[in-house]
């Protein structure tokens, strides 16, 4: 439109103060003769724009003239370039930024290029294990902008719960609609039995939690979520997503985080560490760990929560003597199989003692154990 490319042309020319015809033309990928025109219609609409022939020539605003577009405070585009740097992959934000930096006042471009280069998100953990949002997190931002549907693939978990753990098939929020859901169906629940899939979806939202994104989506069985590092494509299908009635993100979000963490508080063990102990726990469990008095032998009462007696017992086992699980039996139980099973292993015990571990693999230790917990239903 002749309107964006007239204020570009003035932002262009309060960027670099002096403008050949050829360099708004290249900027602008328009021809010289519409560089040309449009330059001359910013004269005819009262800015302050004069021409000046020869070698060293070019357009300009006279006396340096400014116009602020924006608005903005320098603290208000330095909090905003510093948020959007670190999701400035995307090629719709980095030509977004451009033009913001241009439009700022000189003065304020320092600060908002410093702002901009600031933070760094590094998508790998310590183990170099890829997390946050995978390939595909722009085409599900451009699905949920547009309310289109999407036909979503998906790897499902391939192994028990675990915390910071929240994919497809979590907690969900049943609302009432009417999409014709028997093929749709069928194929969510073929899906779900081969452990990866297709699936259609009506996105709904994204949301980072602890580091990873995951999409909030309507499916036939209600609100559902979706952790982006396990998508493995996205189809848009062009048809409109059925969104539910009074759908507030955020709420939705609390509700679903508030299920998981129910779920993942089922289980407590009741146990005494030692003081020196208390750092480790406290990093182990995060917010599941309640400290009670201490003892007159001098160690802590504690009270962990977790998603079972077993993987809760599992996670205190590596800190050996330094604490002593009093209640549930069942938690004293898991750690005496466990013990057992790394007798046999170490102490030479027969091979039949070996097999006697029956924890469920792959659950005993998390990537961030500070965070609360999320998980997946199977």
């Amino acid at each position: 439109m002749k309107a964006d490319r007239l204020v570009a042309t003035l932002l262009l020319l309060q960027a670099r103060g002096r403008v050949t015809v050829r360099e708004v033309a290249e900027e602008l990928e328009v021809s010289e003769r519409t560089a040309r025109r449009d330059l001359e219609a910013l004269t005819s609409a009262g800015v302050p724009v004069y021409s000046q022939r020869g070698r060293g020539g070019g357009w300009s605003l006279v006396g340096g003239a400014r116009t602020d577009l924006t608005g903005f405070t320098s603290r208000e585009i330095g909090a905003l370039f510093l948020a959007a740097g670190p999701l400035s992959a995307s090629p719709e934000l980095r030509a977004a930024l451009r033009k913001l930096m241009r439009a700022v006042p000189a003065p304020m471009r320092p600060h908002a290029e410093a702002a901009s280069k600031a933070i760094l998100v590094d998508g790998l953990d310590w183990s170099r294990t890829a997390g946050g949002s995978g390939p595909h997190r722009h085409a599900l931002e451009r699905a949920v902008l547009d309310g289109r549907q999407v036909r979503l693939g998906y790897t499902h978990a391939d192994r028990a719960p675990a915390e910071g753990d929240l994919g497809e098939d979590g907690p969900g929020r049943r609302w009432s609609g009417e999409r014709a859901a028997g093929e749709r169906a069928a194929g969510e629940r073929a899906a779900g039995e081969r452990g990866a899939g297709e699936r259609t979806v009506d996105p709904l939202g994204l949301v980072s939690k602890a580091g990873r994104w995951y999409l909030v989506a309507g499916t036939g069985e209600g609100l559902r979520t979706f952790r982006l590092s396990r998508v493995t494509s996205v189809e848009p299908t062009g048809a409109p997503v059925l969104r539910p009635e009074g759908f507030e993100l955020a709420s939705a979000w609390r509700e679903l985080a508030s299920e998981v963490e129910q779920r993942l508080a089922a289980a407590s063990v009741q146990a005494h560490a030692d003081p020196d102990a208390l750092p480790v726990l406290r990093q182990l469990l995060g917010g599941r760990l309640r400290t009670g008095e201490v003892q007159p032998d001098g160690r802590v009462a504690f009270t962990a929560d977790g998603p079972s007696v077993e993987v809760l017992a599992a996670q205190l086992a590596g800190l050996g003597a330094r604490i002593e699980v009093l209640d549930p039996p069942e938690a004293r139980e898991s750690l005496v199989r466990l013990g057992r099973s790394l007798t046999a292993v170490y102490g030479g015990h027969q091979d039949d003692q070996r097999r006697d571990s029956r924890f469920p693999l792959g659950t005993y230790y998390v990537h961030d154990a500070s965070v609360p917990v999320m998980a997946a239903t199977r």
